[in-house]
C-alpha cells in the first residue's frame, strides 16, 4: 500500500483490528521510514512519539492535529494513509461533516433542481421539521 497516488479526500476504513501503534509501524516499514524521522517531519516530540508506539502511552487523546501530522508526513513519504484512518485507529470517534458543509450541500442541491423540484424539497424540509421537531 505505499502509492503516491492516493486520494487524500477518500476516506477509506482503518484495516481490521489495527490501533494505531500497528498502523504507524506497518506505515514506517512500507516506507522505509524511522520513528524520529516521523517526530522531526511532525514536530512531535520524539519521547512522545514513541511513548504511543510502544503502548506506554495512550492513544486516545492524541490531538487531531497531530494525527493530521502524521497521516500528512506519511502519505508525503508514499504512505496510503488518511487522516480518517488515523483518527479511528487512535479509538477516537471520527468528526462528521461540519455544519457548513451539510448546509452547502443542500443548498447545492437546491439550486440544480427545476422551480418544481426546489418546491417539492421546501414542502417535504417543512414536513420533516414537523416530524422532527425544530432541531433547536
Amino acid at each position: 500500500m505505499t502509492t503516491g497516488q492516493h486520494d487524500p479526500n477518500t476516506e477509506g476504513p482503518t484495516p481490521n483490528g489495527e490501533d494505531l501503534p500497528a498502523l504507524l509501524l506497518r506505515l514506517l516499514a512500507e516506507t522505509g521510514r524511522e520513528q524520529k524521522e516521523l517526530a522531526t517531519q511532525t514536530g512531535i516530540n520524539y519521547s512522545r512519539l514513541n511513548s504511543w508506539l510502544t503502548r506506554t502511552r495512550g492513544t486516545s487523546r492524541i490531538k487531531m492535529d497531530d494525527l493530521r501530522l502524521l497521516a500528512d508526513a506519511l502519505r508525503g513519504w508514499g504512505a496510503d494513509v488518511t487522516p480518517r484512518q488515523m483518527v479511528e485507529a487512535s479509538g477516537r470517534p471520527v468528526p462528521g461533516p461540519a455544519v457548513e458543509e451539510r448546509e452547502r450541500k443542500l443548498l447545492d442541491i437546491y439550486r440544480s433542481l427545476p422551480v418544481q423540484g426546489q418546491r417539492a424539497l421546501i414542502q417535504h424540509a417543512e414536513l420533516l421539521r414537523g416530524t422532527m421537531g425544530s432541531g433547536k
